[in-house]
């Protein structure tokens, strides 16, 4: 793990990140209409966290190949000291080394950093280790979702305060 490097997005990690989200979506049978895998955003990664203020995305790479990426985001109707992680995917090869945690991890870190209290997520069920990760974290479910993510495919909410 230590010639791991995590760093932030550039434009010539959009495509690899968006074949590596997608791939994971359609791997879990998670590929359907109201989660990422139908957002045009999915294919502009940098672009995106670049013009939005308070948002932050970061890739982890190895021998100079990207493994995955996961950010934060301050998604429209959230209050405005939380944000949510998002976009948190891995190829397969890169799963069970705790990279996941790493990057999680660095998300909080850096969510914290930039004056947020809490962070928020939306998953699905098919995601179990993925979920079993963030239980380990400390995020707890709700009830119902926050904000207006347009991920209307998502049923499973999660939240965790970063103090």
């Amino acid at each position: 793990m230590e010639d791991i490097l995590i760093r932030p997005i550039q434009p010539s990690d959009d495509a690899v990140m968006a074949s590596i989200i997608r791939r994971s979506l359609e791997e879990f049978g998670a590929n359907r209409p109201g989660t990422v895998y139908f957002d045009e955003s999915t294919d502009h990664l940098f672009s995106l966290f670049q013009e939005k203020p308070g948002s932050a995305y970061f890739v982890a790479e190895k021998n100079a190949a990207i493994l995955g990426g996961a950010g934060f985001y301050p998604t429209q109707g959230l209050p405005a000291e939380t944000c949510e992680l998002v976009k948190m995917y891995l190829k397969p090869e890169a799963r069970g080394l705790g990279l996941g945690r790493k990057l999680i991890q660095h998300c909080l870190t850096a969510a914290r950093n930039a004056g947020y209290s809490s962070i928020y997520l939306e998953t699905m069920p098919e995601l179990k280790k993925a979920i079993r990760v963030y239980e380990k974290f400390g995020f707890t479910y709700l009830n119902g979702p926050m904000g207006n993510s347009g991920h209307n495919g998502c049923d499973v909410w999660m939240k965790m305060e970063l103090t």
